[in-house]
């Protein structure tokens, strides 16, 4: 009985320093970790940095993740709508084969990348992203971090926050 309340606060209190942070604006000294080489789900080798400069949502994710897929229609109008502006999603699946994502992409239509973060902790360890998903960072252009987000969220609450990272007002 003393073990298991024992445990239970010691999860506990792992959730609390795992959230920290979460679904709070930052300060702009808190820039988005680009510097990683990743693989889409096409196998091509691709430089995260080759999206700096970029709005972005920095989004782990998986293809059996209820919440994780909810989300994604969401972030295919996004792209639609403000990908003109230079908007983009860059999904990292953690549990993925590129074949699982290619299925996933064309019966979604996926309108932005996805990439293999398969065994990848030192991506996930650098974005928070190893306790729970889907973890979104939204990420001005400047590299700037403007939210780190756990969970998903509506429509209009995803398109509020892509307007901040655009610094733009919401209609």
């Amino acid at each position: 009985m003393l073990i298991t309340r024992v445990l239970r606060l010691v999860v506990a209190g792992a959730v609390c320093v795992a959230l920290a942070g979460c679904d709070q604006p930052k300060q702009r000294t808190d820039i988005a970790d680009l510097g990683f080489i990743v693989k889409d789900m096409n196998g091509q080798e691709v430089k995260l940095s080759d999206y700096r400069g970029r709005p972005l949502i920095v989004n782990f994710w998986f293809v059996n993740c209820p919440p994780c897929r909810q989300e994604v229609p969401a972030f295919v109008d996004l792209v639609k709508k403000y990908g003109d502006r230079g908007f983009t999603v860059l999904g990292l699946s953690v549990q993925d084969s590129p074949e699982v994502m290619q299925a996933f992409a064309a019966e979604f239509k996926v309108n932005y990348p996805l990439f293999e973060a398969q065994g990848r902790d030192d991506i996930a360890e650098a974005y928070r992203a190893t306790f729970a998903y889907p973890v979104s960072w939204f990420v001005r252009r400047d590299g700037t971090v403007f939210l780190k987000h756990l969970g998903t969220g509506t429509p209009e609450w995803f398109e509020k926050q892509v307007l901040a990272i655009l610094e733009e007002s919401v209609p």
